[in-house]
């Protein structure tokens, strides 16, 4: 017969999760999200979630912890630090930028973390699931209702003394614990978050517009909007300009740092993306979300790129450019056009077949 173990207390589960690297935890009643259900109705009715699915696909299914776990009675939710104590610099040549959570896989030890909270949890007769980038439950709002942050006009949860460079994740418990209550508003008239978006995504506060943000269009599928191309610069995945700009992020971030990893991948060689196979894209960069995991994405991400901040004297982005302008694949053809439009008349083949396509 399994001994079951005393319910451990919240304070202990505090300790357990700093032990992995889990610096703020709290816990929030598992009732139904009302304000972010309504929310997301809202906004997926408006078309600002732009065909974005994970926590839209089903909103009254990640607006319920009990649908997540039957009898659930708690959600208690951790935030882990990203932030590298480092920032590797640029590589000589055509580099893409990655945005700061995509370095390397954070949610694996916030995972593991979880994971052994809900075991402690279930070693005392209760059910217990822990939950993280996934599209089981809203955890920004259930962070607000845990009263570890505020959120902020960038739509970001904002720790006090701390910012906003985490990543969070749940673990959806049929354990009672005491609730928090949520923290105020701490970002008063600021408003450097929606005045620094580069592409004006942040429409109201808190509320984004995925059709304009960077950080969804470099990973949804099709043509890339063309309007947003030169604003792109050279980031080839995510964007963390709301971030950079933030004062509370700015200033508290910078004390709660990881380590920077040796295989963090904070830039991309473009040229190698556009040479290399399928495999080889999806061994590199598999862990990235991309719509239909379909790495023609990443090559047009990686043309864009290209025209952006490529040299129109190099041989290599010359051929690369020419051969993608003969592709099979008219979205890739396309943007090889634009590339090659935008790096000036050097990029572009002598007999100027491609006028048509660019046009």
């Amino acid at each position: 017969m399994r001994h079951v173990q005393p319910l451990p207390a919240f304070d202990d589960l505090v300790v357990l999760a700093r032990e992995h690297g889990i610096e703020h935890l709290g816990v929030a009643p598992a009732d139904v999200l009302d304000r972010a259900r309504d929310a997301l109705h809202e906004r997926k009715a408006a078309g600002l979630h732009a065909g974005m699915q994970f926590t839209y696909r089903n909103p009254d299914r990640s607006t319920d912890p009990g649908r997540a776990v039957e009898g659930a009675r708690s959600v208690i939710v951790g935030a882990r630090a990203y932030l590298a104590d480092d920032t590797p610099s640029r590589p000589a040549g055509a580099h893409g930028a990655v945005a700061r959570y995509a370095w390397i896989d954070y949610y694996a030890p916030l995972r593991e973390g979880l994971r052994v909270i809900s075991r402690r949890i279930r070693d005392a007769g209760h059910r217990a699931v822990a939950f993280a980038d996934d599209n089981s439950i809203v955890d920004r709002e259930v962070a607000y209702l845990a009263g570890i942050g505020w959120f902020g006009k960038n739509a970001n949860i904002l720790i006090p003394g701390a910012g906003s460079w985490f990543v969070l994740g749940c673990v959806v418990t049929t354990a009672e614990y005491s609730v928090a209550k949520p923290l105020a508003d701490g970002c008063g008239s600021c408003r450097r978050c929606l005045d620094g978006c580069p592409t004006g995504a942040i429409v109201a506060p808190g509320v984004v517009d995925a059709n304009r943000c960077l950080a969804w269009l470099v990973q949804q599928p099709g043509t890339f909007p063309l309007e947003h191309r030169e604003t792109l610069g050279d980031r080839f995945y995510g964007c963390d300009d709301c971030q950079t700009v933030c004062p509370p992020a700015v200033r508290h971030g910078r004390h709660h740092t990881v380590a920077l990893d040796d295989d963090a991948q904070a830039w991309v060689d473009v040229l190698d993306v556009l040479d290399s196979s399928d495999e080889q894209l999806i061994d590199r960069y598999g862990r990235w979300y991309l719509a239909g995991r379909d790495p023609r994405w990443w090559r047009r991400n990686a043309l864009i790129v290209l025209g952006n901040t490529g040299d129109a004297a190099d041989r290599r982005t010359v051929e690369t450019l020419h051969r993608y302008m003969a592709s099979s694949d008219p979205i890739l053809r396309e943007h090889a056009a634009w590339a090659a439009a935008r790096l000036g008349p050097d990029t572009r083949p002598s007999s100027g077949a491609i006028d048509a396509v660019i046009a």
